[in-house]
């Protein structure tokens, strides 16, 4: 039916078919239909404009489903105006023209809908009814978002029953049984990142756009490849101190019951108090720093300064109070505020030179890499959250565990390059030994004091990043020790083949598990009812806003014009004394 077209005995499946079809030609040929009688048997309409002959009528045909056009009267004498709307055009025809396109892109928006119906039927429909047929989509195809929250327990539990050990609960508030948090960390995750990854967790959050919002928690680690490993993640209502002390809590919990002794983590943040609190109290041997990405942005923000962006990362990365000192100088150069505002932030919670333990070379969490996960998803039901991480999760071990299959080396391909680099220069190096573990190494440039029994270098590269540095190499070289033998293991393929043995099981599909809930009638799994907040009318907000953002002191802006306060150059009205004498 692309031409829209229709005869004399044509004939449609059922009544739904030829309604779709009588509907469809009427907006691509800009004419309005008036139903005079419309039901399974029957139907009989004509067009809505005054004068113009044009008639059809079907009729089912007995004994079957099937609908047949007995007659067609007329032919169209009313111009068929285009229009900026179409009275056929209903939410509901909407959602069967967006559909497929949906399934395809979770991301298709409200403007794409309004530049295709336009393109492909020339005509305009409002914004609001694009929005309200995605919405209305989306629930079809993924189901709506009470249907998210009242089937979370039962899904809890198939995670429990497929993947054995890990933890998925939820936490409810009120006598009603409305959703508050949601905690879930998978047994393989929490096993890979004790027995392989870095001792290092990044911890942050992202909004979810979803009908009643909430904040989705996680926290990750880092493989030995260098690579983002999800260790836990959950779901908040609201995201404040007690929210993000709660899922701190979870975690830890989640790691004492698969470890004796919880090793010391470096916990890298945005800094909210909440957190550095919460790390403080549940992970007393543990050690905190702020997310270098988040500083960075911060102070780009703040003082629209590339230049001071490179430097604090320079800073951030010297390797000596010396050349430290100098970059903050440098800072200060450029700019006082700058400087004056960055004493806010202590250098040892970001500087890998002050910092009070070893970082590995991570002056960032990877928090951004695991929220691109569900970025597109954050619109979905939260039950198709958990699935999209459980998804993602899965694809990545299964290709992991493949890929370090065939790696012959002893370091993870990533720390390997790093080691081959070192040994290269190290062949340049002159090595002076002072006694059985110190030596001097002799370069172009430099001398530097090599201790192989502390696993130390003067440059201190080696302490900072765990793998041997050129001027340690060169030192055990010449003791015909093994490099690699002083390396952390956590940077080895055995530890990186360690990460990704577990194997994360698959969950049956929402038709399975709920037919044995229904078949066990299980009365222990509660049904769980949405939170009170819901999202607020009109375009929700493109970045979270921090708690700290909003206490802290607005930039003033000055016009470079008027020499005045509040405004800029562009937006200025005030007369400048000479401006009319010119003319």
């Amino acid at each position: 039916m692309e031409d829209h077209t229709f005869v004399v005995g044509q004939e449609f499946p059922d009544v739904k078919a030829f309604r779709t079809a009588i509907k469809e030609a009427a907006i691509a040929q800009h004419f309005e239909l008036r139903i005079i009688k419309s039901d399974l048997i029957r139907y009989f309409a004509k067009c809505a404009s005054e004068g113009c002959p044009w008639r059809i009528r079907a009729v089912k045909v007995p004994n079957a489903p099937t609908f047949t056009i007995r007659s067609l009267e007329g032919t169209h004498t009313c111009g068929k105006n285009a229009h900026n709307g179409h009275h056929q055009a209903s939410v509901d025809w909407i959602v069967s023209f967006i559909e497929e396109r949906l399934r395809d892109n979770i991301n298709y928006k409200p403007k794409d809908i309004l530049h295709d119906i336009h393109k492909q039927y020339g005509i305009t429909i409002p914004y609001k009814q694009a929005w309200r047929a995605k919405e209305r989509g989306l629930a079809a195809i993924y189901g709506s978002s009470e249907e998210g929250y009242c089937l979370l327990p039962s899904y809890c539990e198939e995670i429990k029953k497929t993947n054995p050990g890990s933890t998925a609960e939820v936490f409810t508030t009120g006598s009603d049984n409305r959703f508050q948090r949601l905690f879930v960390s998978f047994h393989a995750s929490i096993c890979g990142f004790l027995n392989g990854c870095l001792p290092i967790v990044g911890i942050g959050g992202i909004q979810l756009k979803s009908k009643y919002l909430g904040t989705l928690l996680s926290a990750t680690s880092v493989d030995a490849d260098g690579g983002l490993f999800p260790l836990a993640f959950g779901v908040v209502d609201v995201e404040n101190d007690d929210s993000w002390t709660w899922f701190i809590s979870e975690l830890q919990k989640a790691l004492e019951m698969n470890t004796e002794n919880v090793p010391p983590i470096i916990f890298l943040s945005d800094g909210q108090k909440g957190i550095m609190d919460a790390v403080r109290r549940k992970f007393p041997n543990s050690s905190h720093a702020y997310c270098m990405r988040y500083l960075s942005e911060s102070i780009g923000k703040e003082f629209k300064n590339s230049r001071l962006v490179h430097l604090v990362w320079k800073a951030a990365y010297a390797t000596t109070t010396i050349a430290f000192k100098e970059k903050m100088a440098e800072i200060e150069e450029v700019s006082p505020e700058a400087a004056k505002w960055l004493q806010q932030f202590h250098p040892s919670h970001w500087a890998l030179v002050y910092f009070d333990g070893t970082r590995y070379g991570h002056l960032s969490s990877n928090i951004e890499e695991f929220n691109k996960w569900i970025l597109e998803a954050r619109e979905l039901p939260i039950i198709q959250v958990i699935e999209r991480i459980h998804r993602e999760l899965k694809t990545q071990f299964e290709e992991r565990r493949l890929r370090s299959s065939s790696w012959l080396s002893v370091l993870a391909p990533s720390a390997e390059k790093r080691m081959t680099e070192a040994i290269n220069r190290a062949s340049t190096y002159q090595v002076l030994r002072s006694d059985e573990v110190e030596f001097e190494v002799l370069s172009a440039d430099r001398s530097d004091i090599v201790n192989i029994g502390s696993h130390s270098c003067s440059c201190r590269d080696w302490q900072l990043y765990g793998i041997p540095c050129s001027h340690a190499v060169a030192a055990l070289i010449s003791c015909r020790k093994d490099v690699y033998a002083f390396t952390e293991k956590c940077f080895t393929v055995n530890s990186y083949r360690e990460t990704y043995a577990g194997e994360i099981h698959p969950i049956p599909r929402k038709l399975e598990w709920r037919k044995t809930d229904e078949a066990t009638m299980d009365e222990d799994i509660q049904v769980v009812r949405p939170p009170k907040c819901r999202r607020p009318p009109g375009r929700p907000e493109k970045k979270r806003i921090c708690v700290e953002d909003l206490n802290r002191e607005k930039h003033t802006v000055h016009c470079s014009r008027c020499n005045q306060t509040g405004h800029y150059k562009t937006t200025c009205k005030a007369e400048v004394v000479g401006s009319i004498e010119q003319f």
